[in-house]
């Protein structure tokens, strides 16, 4: 089971691997977008968990769509009302529970992915963060329903978002900033679907490793 508790340190240690990679996506976005991804996202997540201790009490689906509004609010760009959407949807997916069990983790994750299409209109292979949600999600799926524990098919979803960000080196982007340049958007990986990656991978750190 996935604690309230542990929902708390997934959202503070995705907080500091955002921090600590803001440069990077930065520079990710640099070569594609308006070299803000990184900085937007670290701003957004500062608010977060400026704002955390007045919902910690609260049920994971409260804590979750507070994060989504808080981040709707503070993140600019594309960013605020993409990763917005996928906290509010997670949040709105597993209500009221204070526990989650492998099943409700992945409920969660397909509500993010479809909020995430809806909102940014956009499909696998368009080099967006969905991208990375996409296999991920898949991923998790074919994992527990092969009789997986919730370890195995998150690290199952890491490994696929990871595959999914480095697929989107070569392709055209199709959507958001990154679509204008055309041609020239290929060669360079979607500073989205590494978010998205890192989103993922900071789920497993937590959420397997409780001393990591």
């Amino acid at each position: 089971m996935v604690t309230k508790d542990d929902v708390l340190k997934w959202l503070k240690h995705y907080a500091d691997v955002i921090a600590e990679q803001k440069e990077y996506l930065t520079q990710l976005d640099a070569a594609i977008g308006d070299a803000d991804h990184g900085i937007n996202m670290d701003r957004g997540f500062t608010a977060v968990m400026a704002q955390l201790p007045s919902v910690e009490d609260k049920d994971i689906g409260t804590i979750l769509k507070k994060v989504g509004m808080v981040l709707v609010s503070t993140v600019g760009g594309a960013g605020g009302p993409l990763y917005g959407t996928l906290f509010m949807r997670m949040g709105m997916a597993v209500g009221n529970k204070d526990a989650l069990t492998p099943e409700d983790v992945l409920k969660m994750f397909e509500a993010a992915l479809e909020g995430v299409k809806q909102r940014g209109k956009a499909e696998l292979g368009d080099k967006t963060m969905v991208d990375a949600l996409t296999p991920a999600v898949e991923a998790m799926r074919q994992a527990l329903a092969e009789g997986a524990d919730l370890a195995t098919a998150l690290d199952k979803a890491v490994a696929a978002a990871e595959e999914g960000m480095k697929a989107t080196i070569p392709l055209v982007a199709r959507k958001g900033r990154a679509s204008y340049l055309g041609e020239r958007s290929a060669g360079h990986q979607d500073p989205g679907a590494t978010s998205t990656y890192l989103l993922f991978k900071s789920a497993a750190e937590v959420w397997n490793h409780a001393d990591a």
